[in-house]
């Protein structure tokens, strides 16, 4: 009697996990796939840029929880995502008035050296 009723009851579950909706299949078109790699390669790179220590540091300064910038930064949608990263790719990456002299500097060294302008006479 109790084997019956254990197999009874194995059927009853086998017969509920197997009666699950039907899958529903369709074709993705090539946009919609792009769009969906674009979108996970965005997230994936503000994330980064979210992961360093020195934008954390920045973020606790302001007084933002990294972990709640990082789920806003997963709520946006694939579109704010691509303005995102196109704002983090111009801006200048520890760049600042020093970092420019410095460059205007050894440009202006190198064009010395080869003999193009007569910047450093005087010194």
């Amino acid at each position: 009697m109790l084997s019956r009723t254990l197999v009874l009851f194995q059927l009853l579950v086998f017969l509920a996990a197997t009666a699950a909706m039907p899958a529903r299949a369709a074709m993705v078109s090539t946009g919609e796939y792009l769009a969906a790699a674009r979108a996970e390669q965005s997230l994936g790179a503000a994330g980064a840029a979210l992961a360093r220590a020195d934008v954390r540091a920045q973020l606790t300064a302001l007084g933002v929880d990294p972990q709640d910038a990082r789920a806003r930064v997963a709520a946006l949608s694939p579109a704010e995502l691509a303005q995102l990263n196109t704002r983090l790719d111009e801006l200048p990456a520890g760049s600042s008035v020093l970092g420019l002299i410095g460059a205007v500097f050894v440009v202006l060294l190198i064009l010395e050296l080869v003999g193009v302008t007569d910047v450093f006479t005087g010194v």
